[in-house]
């Protein structure tokens, strides 16, 4: 089933080998709690999972992920852990992960559900917007939640050259963008077109 997975990706244009074969290697229905799903965890599909938070469809966190650019070795923020499906592919490709979640539920459940499956990700309970300026700067983050603008702290904790890859917008559908920081620091956007997830909120939920 993995195996179909990565095709159907691999058809829908993603050609990051790394990437796909990241996918490949991560078993998706171990990340989703709702046994009546875990039969269709290998579908291009979002699912729900606890604290009213989705894991994203694959589609999407491959085509971020390759968005990223990054190269083994690389020190990435995930800021959205979620069910840890991107966090453990992050780390499939060989990146230093660090992931915040504002649910503290869902940070507890996925913290011992990524050691339980072998992965060893930074993984802090907190407030996205904020980022982990203790652990910053970094080669590139990724947001996995809709945010309502881009979060300046986060811009701030980037590296120059480093590349930022986040939803923006308060509606149901979201725009992809991707925050280049040049070496002098300047920045550019370009826009990656729709997409839809659950919303970035600041407030942690104990």
């Amino acid at each position: 089933m993995r195996r179909r997975l990565v095709e159907l990706l691999r058809n829908k244009r993603i050609v990051s080998e790394a990437v796909l074969g990241a996918i490949g290697r991560v078993p998706r229905h171990l990340f989703i709690d709702d046994t009546a799903f875990q039969a269709r965890a290998y579908e291009d599909s979002a699912f729900p999972i606890s604290c009213g938070q989705t894991i994203s469809q694959p589609y999407t966190v491959a085509y971020q992920t390759e968005l990223l650019s990054t190269s083994p070795g690389q020190r990435v923020l995930e800021v959205g852990t979620g069910s840890g499906y991107q966090t453990a592919v992050l780390c499939e490709i060989g990146l230093r992960v660090f992931s915040i979640e504002r649910h503290k539920p869902l940070y507890l459940q996925t913290k011992e559900r990524l050691s339980r499956l072998g992965y060893s990700p930074n993984l802090s309970f907190g407030d996205g917007f904020l980022g982990l300026p203790r652990e910053a700067p970094f080669d590139a983050i990724i947001v996995t939640c809709g945010a309502p603008f881009v979060p300046p702290a986060l811009v701030n904790q980037l590296k120059p050259g480093g590349r930022l890859v986040i939803p923006v917008g308060e509606g149901e559908v979201q725009r992809m963008k991707v925050v280049t920081k040049s070496l002098n620091g300047d920045l550019s956007t370009v826009d990656k077109g729709d997409f839809r997830f659950v919303p970035m909120l600041a407030e942690k939920s104990n």
